[in-house]
């Protein structure tokens, strides 16, 4: 057996006892009326967290699945892709790689995507989609959702494209309201299932376009997934475990009380950005934009955060991330979504600061 080391880091997060036992029912037949009927029972309870009267749909895939589908389901002309960390960029290429034309609205990492240049890009006519992350995991920035939202109320024609992996159920995202074309999530994240599914919406405005978009393929076809979805079903053989799994889950959320999850998830960030600031660190994105589901500190004491990392495995079997990508080393991230509360925060940040003691 592995030994277990709890996970502070932006996914896949730490998985409750009561989720793996969930996750480990045994199996039923993927078109049998049993789930079908738990197909159903789940509709309900995922559009509450949609915010939503649409239907929300089940892919057996990571979220880059729905991410690579969106663009293959609703780009005909050009998609403009804001960028401003390594997903986001990454959504870029993911686009040139399914053959679509794409063009790049970059920002420096750690700065928020401008509502007023997508505006500007999107006036040109050239767009009739744009991706957006809301929640830039790499960098712990959260972008300004509402505010770009309501640019695109300006351009019906565009689809609007967001990734919620990490902060679907951190926070209020409401689907309907916002005029979301796509909205996707992960299941790794604050949802704090294992990893290897995804939900998602699909506006009505954005399924009819699909249907006249060529070269859809059929894995990740928005057109399947609601032939399929009438029936209550999935178009091929779904995770079976991760529909037992996520009614664990969505049980738990309604216990605990949606606004109190929410609460709940800015205390946590509150408490580890106080802690980040009173232990000489600063936070990586601008002011104003720091991400409710995890940290990202700037390594501004240049402390050996790997050392400091193998510290904490060592003595406390519990790891945080070192940096993503070209910020590795210079930034750390901690992850504070999912099931953690300030209790477990609060003892975590404890251990890092022995930890920390240990490398002075």
């Amino acid at each position: 057996m592995i030994p277990h080391v709890k996970l502070f880091i932006p996914g896949p997060v730490e998985v409750s006892p009561e989720t793996l036992q969930a996750y480990a029912a045994p199996m039923i037949g993927h078109r049998s009326k049993s789930f079908q009927e738990l197909y159903a029972d789940l509709q309900p309870k995922l559009q509450a967290l949609f915010y939503t009267k649409r239907p929300v749909y089940f892919s057996t895939s990571s979220a880059w699945g729905i991410m690579e589908g969106a663009i293959r389901n609703l780009v005909n002309k050009k998609v403009l892709c804001c960028a401003n960390g390594a997903f986001s960029d990454k959504w870029y290429d993911v686009a040139l790689r399914s053959g679509k034309a794409a063009e790049l609205l970059a920002f420096p990492w750690g700065t928020p995507v401008d509502p007023e240049a997508v505006r500007r890009k999107l006036a040109t006519g050239d767009f009739d989609a744009l991706t957006l992350i809301h929640n830039e995991t790499s960098t712990g920035l959260m972008n300004p959702l509402w505010e770009i939202a309501e640019v695109m109320r300006d351009f019906p024609g565009v689809s609007f494209i967001v990734d919620t992996v990490s902060s679907f159920s951190v926070l209020k995202i409401p689907f309907d309201e916002l005029g979301i074309d796509v909205m996707l999530a992960g299941t790794q994240k604050a949802l704090a299932l294992p990893p290897g599914a995804a939900l998602f919406s699909v506006s009505e405005r954005a399924l009819a376009k699909a249907a006249t978009v060529p070269g859809r393929g059929y894995y990740f076809d928005f057109i399947e997934f609601q032939k399929n979805h009438e029936k209550n079903m999935t178009p091929s053989t779904p995770s079976i475990g991760h529909f037992y799994a996520l009614r664990q889950k969505l049980a738990e959320i309604s216990a605990e009380g949606i606004e109190a999850r929410y609460a709940r998830h800015r205390e946590n960030a509150q408490i580890v950005r106080s802690w980040i600031k009173d232990r000489g660190f600063g936070l990586f994105p601008k002011e104003g934009f720091a991400s409710l589901s995890l940290t990202c500190a700037s390594n501004t004491r240049k402390v050996d955060v790997a050392k400091w990392i193998q510290s904490l495995r060592s003595r406390f079997q519990c790891v945080i991330d070192g940096g993503y990508g070209k910020l590795k080393g210079e930034t750390f991230r901690i992850s504070h979504m999912g099931d953690e509360t300030p209790q477990t925060v609060r003892q975590l940040l404890g251990w890092l600061d022995e930890c920390l003691a240990d490398l002075s």
